[in-house]
């Protein structure tokens, strides 16, 4: 779910919005009410301090729990440290803001440019799924402006020591699209720890009484990366100091006329991330980015792309993600 923050009143809706989807994703007892309570302080701070802020609630990417992003356009916070202590203020408000969300999230995750803006991650979940809550990883995705079903889909898979990943672009939008999207979801969840062409194959399979879609699959293990698509889906490794690759899915349509799909295999440095986005992120924002976004972890990596570099008119989906945090 997307809330622009536009006005006071999208405050009140960005917490009625992250109490209804933490009781559709089961999070227990008051949960619920403290997704609502992260949910209103990071929005009323967008509402107060920001332009072109945007709240994204959603399930955690690797399941069991809620998570809540905040991103704006600037002008950023120069004393984020005293942002971050209960009691303070700039307002006249009792100052419990950003404090509170630090107290109740199961992780947080705060970056600030007066260029770049301000991004933040609250993700919540309980206790047995707080390692999970903290792994690498971020994605977004969201419809067309004025649609109401989502051609675009994204997830990922921890097996066995590696992270797999998948981006879905339903040809066309609307629910036709959707339909695509997740039935290819449905597939890769099936056969996630398949070797990626045969992934990539069985995803096929499943398109055959669809419309078709793009597929992009990515495998992550410590330092390697494993890419197999078909139709425009994109994938970027950057570190920070860099873009290391830029690399694309063959010609195509899954469903429809499957080459025969090929890997492309990639060294991933440590400390590294690999981003995997649809046609609705604009390619040019790996053309020369900021030194700010570079340095960004994987959870305000995506929403930072998707809020900056999507197409208002197409759907669109990023994820980013390091290999897994065995000691998380």
């Amino acid at each position: 779910m997307r809330v622009s923050i536009d006005h006071y009143s999208a405050v009140h809706l960005a917490a009625s919005t992250a109490r209804s989807l933490a009781e559709q994703c089961h999070l227990p007892g008051a949960m619920p009410d403290q997704a609502a309570v992260i949910a209103s302080e990071l929005a009323s701070n967008l509402d107060k301090h920001a332009r072109g802020g945007t709240v994204y609630i959603q399930p955690l990417p690797l399941g069991g729990g809620l998570e809540i992003l905040a991103a704006d356009r600037g002008p950023g916070m120069p004393e984020l440290q005293r942002c971050l202590a209960d009691g303070y203020t700039t307002t006249g408000t009792m100052g419990a803001g950003l404090g509170a969300v630090t107290r109740i999230a199961t992780d947080f995750t705060i970056r600030t440019d007066r260029e770049g803006g301000t991004l933040a991650c609250a993700r919540l979940a309980l206790l047995e799924q707080a390692p999970a809550a903290r792994q690498a990883v971020g994605l977004v995705c969201v419809p067309a402006d004025r649609e109401q079903h989502c051609g675009d889909a994204c997830a990922v898979i921890d097996t066995d020591g590696a992270r797999t990943a998948i981006v879905i672009d339903g040809l066309g939008h609307g629910p036709h699209a959707a339909e695509a999207a997740q039935a290819a979801l449905r597939s890769f969840h099936a056969a996630a720890d398949r070797p990626l062409p045969h992934l990539l194959t069985a995803i096929h399979r499943s398109l055959r009484r669809t419309r078709g879609a793009a597929v992009g699959v990515l495998r992550l293990q410590s330092e390697q990366a494993e890419y197999c698509g078909v139709g425009n889906i994109r994938v970027v490794a950057l570190s920070p100091h860099q873009v290391h690759r830029r690399l694309t899915g063959q010609p195509g349509v899954v469903g429809w006329n499957l080459p025969a799909p090929q890997s492309r295999s990639f060294p991933l440095p440590k400390g590294a991330t690999a981003v995997l986005h649809s046609d609705g992120i604009d390619s040019r924002w790996t053309h020369s980015p900021s030194r700010f976004l570079l340095r960004l972890p994987p959870s305000l990596l995506a929403v930072a792309v998707a809020h900056n570099h999507r197409s208002t008119r197409d759907d669109a989906a990023v994820l980013a993600a390091r290999p897994c945090q065995r000691d998380s």
